[in-house]
């Protein structure tokens, strides 16, 4: 069974940086795309980044574009993230999936989600 584990969230102040990390087990991750959601209290999940296989394709959320970077090694997927904002405040789920995209109902997998928190 594929299991999608993160870790690495965490509290920050504005303008500081975060680094998640992704892991898959049960499967081979070379054969994943793998994506970052994130979910904000009140609000429903939305894209965040996403690469292929080879991380070659990859793709950022307008509002994070510049400030976040996702990259992949052969084991694991990371999202590196500078200038936090407030705005940043989530829950960050990672997905691994078949197709690139943006739409979480592209993803087969799902982490269980770890907190990230930005304060002012």
């Amino acid at each position: 069974q594929v299991q999608v584990v993160e870790s690495g969230g965490g509290f920050a102040q504005s303008g500081g940086s975060l680094r998640l990390s992704c892991a898959v087990s049960g499967g081979t991750f070379s054969d994943y795309i793998m994506g970052w959601f994130r979910q904000a209290p009140g609000k429903e999940r939305e894209f965040v980044a996403t690469v292929s296989r080879s991380g070659r394709n990859i793709r950022y959320a307008v509002s994070i574009k510049g400030r976040f970077t996702i990259s992949r090694t052969r084991n694991e997927v990371y999202l590196q993230m500078n200038n936090l904002e407030v705005e940043d405040t989530a829950v960050y789920y990672c997905a691994a999936g078949r197709t690139v995209a943006t739409l979480a109902r592209s993803y087969d997998y799902w982490g269980q989600g770890t907190q990230v928190t930005v304060s002012s």
